[in-house]
């Protein structure tokens, strides 16, 4: 690859994305790697009033740590969605939530198009449901994983196939109609038949959104580390390999184009008019703001981080500190980079003419071999990975960012 400039130039100004972390679970399922864990329930209060003081503080305690960049645009600024995940958010008391998404409209005034909330399945009642939609959520994202019980239970999971269905209908019933439901590919014990039966179930359900992973194993995660030692536990003897996974991720591709979701991104199907708003600002390396211990922010040139120990994090704000953790400022390589790996997980693909007129490089050295090959091609002026080869995604990254 060509050596890129060394400008960088900032995301293009647009409605600004907030995130809020949540780290508390009621358990730490074994192939998670996120900064998560369990944690005592009295620490959920203090800790949502934290984030909420944060919010409403941001601007003071960003010019503390030298980030004028912020606190002088912020204000500029239109929050269009907001998405607190975790973790499992569900386990906060209601009115906690609600008192975070009105700090966001308070320290952000804007339209919040999208406001979504992860949570489990066995900690959703009717009651939270409604209030849920009282204090202006209109999206829930639902760790559902797998419909299969033996799944479910392998890898530490506290809901089981009935808790999905219970939790669509309590959620149906308080007038949500924005669900996303999460599927994971390649789980202990899974097989063609059990895979198959949770895709059919999840259509049955026809949520307006779907996220479908394949499993990944690093040393990360319990289920990780036990994998790459060759060990036992946590159901390792039971995982699929990988061409199995491949066929999984593949079938449920075939499946959902079928049913008339849209395939947007490499992860992520949505019925019409039903996709991501939030997410599609990470992919878009649009501006977005995180809060909570753990969260990442991003605007463009700089990315910053919070403290990932919850009670730290919540002794920082309490005593009037940022949280901060981590800066680095992209140079104009790390930001190329970026546009391709994140672009490209879009299955609109990335406009190449823009990319190379911006950061001043050539690609087609790059793009020629990878194009013969099949993995990748041009549609309308766009590259995009072929496809029926997105399970090798993998490898058309690692060559490009070479």
């Amino acid at each position: 690859m060509n050596q890129p400039s060394t400008q960088s130039s900032p995301a293009p100004r647009t409605g600004l994305g907030v995130y809020v972390q949540v780290p508390f679970c009621q358990a730490k399922c074994s192939y998670c790697n996120f900064s998560t864990g369990v944690f005592r329930s009295e620490l959920y209060g203090s800790y949502a009033e934290a984030v909420r003081q944060e919010i409403l503080r941001h601007a003071t305690l960003y010019r503390s740590t030298g980030l004028r960049r912020w606190q002088n645009e912020t204000p500029q600024f239109a929050a269009e969605t907001l998405y607190i995940g975790g973790g499992t958010p569900s386990l906060l008391d209601p009115a906690a939530l609600a008192r975070m998404v009105q700090a966001v409209r308070d320290a952000f005034p804007g339209p919040l198009a999208e406001v979504t909330l992860e949570a489990d399945p066995e900690t959703i009642t009717e009651e939270k449901a409604r209030a849920w939609r009282d204090a202006g959520f209109n999206r829930i994202s639902l760790g559902a994983q797998s419909f299969d019980d033996r799944e479910l239970k392998a890898v530490g999971r506290r809901h089981r196939r009935a808790d999905i269905y219970a939790a669509a209908q309590a959620l149906g019933a308080a007038g949500f109609d924005n669900l996303s439901f999460d599927l994971i590919a390649g789980l202990p014990h899974q097989t063609a038949e059990s895979w198959q039966a949770s895709l059919d179930a999840l259509l049955d359900l026809a949520p307006a959104h779907i996220s479908i992973y394949m499993l990944e194993l690093d040393e990360g995660s319990r289920l990780g580390r036990e994998s790459l030692a060759g060990g036992a536990r946590y159901g390792v003897p039971a995982l699929p390999d990988d061409d199995a996974a491949a066929d999984f991720y593949e079938r449920a591709c075939e499946q959902l184009a079928r049913r008339g979701y849209e395939h947007y991104e490499i992860s992520n199907w949505a019925l019409p008019g039903r996709r991501s708003l939030h997410n599609i600002k990470y992919w878009r390396r649009e501006p977005y703001l995180g809060f909570g211990s753990g969260a990442h922010s991003f605007d463009g040139v700089e990315r910053f981080s919070n403290l990932h120990v919850p009670t730290d994090y919540v002794a920082a704000i309490r005593d009037g500190r940022a949280a901060l953790d981590h800066r680095e400022t992209l140079d104009s390589r790390q930001s190329l980079e970026e546009e391709l790996f994140l672009g490209l997980r879009q299955l609109e693909g990335i406009d190449l003419a823009r990319i190379e007129n911006r950061y001043r490089v050539a690609l087609g050295d790059l793009v020629r071999p990878l194009a013969e090959e099949g993995l990748v091609e041009m549609v309308d002026g766009r590259l995009r990975l072929v496809p029926s080869r997105l399970t090798v995604s993998s490898e058309v990254f690692v060559r490009l960012l070479a």
